[in-house]
């Protein structure tokens, strides 16, 4: 189907369907041809700086983390030169690109969109697959879905904001000349979703806004396929320049330069902090007050309540925790579970982790994969292993882990006894949960705790069956997560239905997926057009 319009008038986009790859589909066999052919030969990637594609002489590996060992192939990093004239082409293409109507705008991103979920479906899955460890199911719902999403329902967002006139009276007309930021937008992508790297970029360029984007390295393969996607719909060469430069060299010049006009991050919520000093800074330098808009960590939690379905309850907890090996930053980290149904549930929840299978996403009967490279692999590991060392903490099942061929840790369960042991409080961003069970009779301890363990407030998941409780543990938790999941895990959110985002030391709670996202890359101007100008200076009230 195609999507893109010209009269955009009734525009009513739905979300894209998910495909389910069962055996003897077409699909399941087309992404397997894909991953085939991507993996028969190695590609160079360059960056792209206005019209330009850019190859350097430093060439760094890209391989899959489950396959170490495999070149996929390379990409051109860059260095401050090219920092400095990806911002130059964004200056350049920004006059002409402002001015482009709203509907040739949308045309493209919608275009992109039907390219993604048609046309490069099974590349773009298929490349998320190899570079980013993904297996189909994480693949499909993240780089085919949830990206078409994206660009789909900016595109109505926006139309939504310009639609958003004020009052005018007979004697005044009044509009808002909705314009983009006055500089260029600085996008810095994280590695564990295709969707998020592809929405920080072309989300401010849909407004009018020219953008510099750094992807994750552990990206690139996949943002390689996003950029000539939106080459190929129709995006004029320097609105988004992809750049491959290392950070701190990267920001060295962005956050100096007088037209910095916006950060759109994803990332940890330690770079997310320096990077708000750093602006802070230098605000002096600056034309404008930069925005800032960034998701950064969390540390997501599971409550269960005493009446919690014990099937529901064992399937959140599995599926929150170790889809994508725990790699997303609304995984389920840390679980509440009550004493009474404790026995049970540790029965039903050993049998099923016992049934996961590890290996690589080219298999697609593994539910878990390979972590995203060995500095991440030998973080986690050593939060288990301190763990296992630990005389307060019990492992309950996993702890093993295997990098001599692809990035493996087991799934692994730990029982503190200490609801304020490291590994419940801090972000391990890898396949552990970590398990508290309380009293029954310390609920509203519990729910305390909850609230004042973590720094983050990014998602939540409440397993209860008593609707009175639901409500009442819902309204207590109100600032603990800024995407709350009740009877289900605390993942999966979806463009326009559950917008993402969180507050505290988990970002700006700018919610991606909404109309709250694409507000902050307009700069509105109210005009006021008098159609009666007075023509004497004085007022009734001065009359004699």
């Amino acid at each position: 189907m195609v999507h893109y319009v010209m009269n955009l008038n009734n525009y009513n986009p739905q979300n894209e369907p998910v495909k389910d790859y069962a055996p003897g589909s077409e699909e399941r066999t087309e992404v397997l041809d894909t991953i085939k052919k991507l993996k028969s030969s190695q590609v160079d990637i360059p960056m792209y700086i206005g019209e330009k594609e850019i190859f350097t002489t430093k060439k760094i590996n890209i391989s899959p983390p489950h396959e170490h060992a495999f070149l996929l192939g390379h990409f051109n990093e860059g260095d401050r030169p090219h920092v400095v004239e990806a911002i130059e082409a964004c200056l350049r293409a920004k006059p002409q690109w402002e001015k482009t109507p709203v509907e040739k705008r949308a045309e493209i991103f919608l275009k992109a969109a039907d390219l993604i979920s048609g046309k490069y479906r099974a590349t773009i899955n298929a490349a998320t697959m190899l570079g980013q460890g993904k297996n189909i199911h994480q693949a499909e719902l993240d780089a085919a879905c949830e990206m078409s999403d994206f660009l789909r329902f900016n595109v109505k967002f926006m139309l939504d904001i310009y639609s958003i006139q004020p009052a005018s009276t007979k004697e005044i007309k009044n509009s808002m000349d909705y314009r983009p930021l006055e500089g260029f937008v600085f996008a810095i992508t994280p590695f564990n979703f295709t969707a998020i790297a592809g929405n920080l970029p072309s989300a401010p360029a849909m407004l009018g806004n020219t953008v510099v984007w750094k992807p994750n390295y552990n990206q690139i393969y996949s943002a390689n396929v996003l950029m000539k996607i939106f080459l190929e719909a129709g995006l004029p060469p320097g609105v988004i320049n992809l750049i491959y430069v290392d950070g701190p060299v990267a920001g060295e010049v962005v956050f100096k330069h007088r037209d910095f006009a916006g950060l759109h991050f994803t990332g940890s919520t330690a770079v997310f902090r320096h990077l708000w000093q750093t602006i802070g800074q230098n605000l002096h330098l600056y034309k404008s007050y930069p925005k800032i808009v960034g998701e950064a960590g969390g540390k997501d939690f599971v409550l269960a309540h005493p009446s919690a379905d014990l099937r529901q309850l064992c399937t959140a907890l599995i599926r929150g925790a170790f889809e994508y090996q725990g790699q997303k930053c609304s995984a389920a980290s840390r679980a509440y579970l009550p004493k009474s149904l404790w026995n049970d549930l540790a029965t039903i929840l050993l049998e099923d982790l016992k049934k996961i299978k590890i290996g690589t996403p080219e298999d697609f009967s593994n539910f878990m994969n390979a972590v995203i490279d060995e500095k991440a692999f030998d973080r986690i590991v050593r939060y288990i292993e301190n763990a296992k060392k630990d005389p307060s903490v019990k492992l309950f099942f996993g702890g093993q882990h295997d990098k001599s061929k692809g990035y493996f840790i087991e799934p692994t369960v730990f029982i503190v006894s200490n609801p304020k042991h490291v590994i419940m409080e801090e972000e391990i961003f890898g396949p552990v949960l970590s398990i508290y069970i309380y009293n029954d009779d310390e609920l509203d301890d519990v729910v305390h705790l909850i609230d004042n363990t973590s720094p983050y407030a990014l998602t939540g998941a409440i397993m209860c069956q008593d609707e009175t409780a639901l409500a009442q543990l819902s309204d207590k938790l109100r600032y603990a997560a800024g995407n709350l999941y009740l009877n289900d895990k605390p993942t999966g959110a979806i463009v326009n239905q559950q917008p993402f985002g969180g507050s505290r030391a988990s970002g700006t709670n700018d919610k991606a997926g909404s109309i709250f996202n694409m507000i902050h890359w307009v700069s509105p101007r109210t005009i006021k057009h008098n159609l009666c100008p007075p023509v004497h200076f004085e007022y009734p009230f001065m009359l004699q």
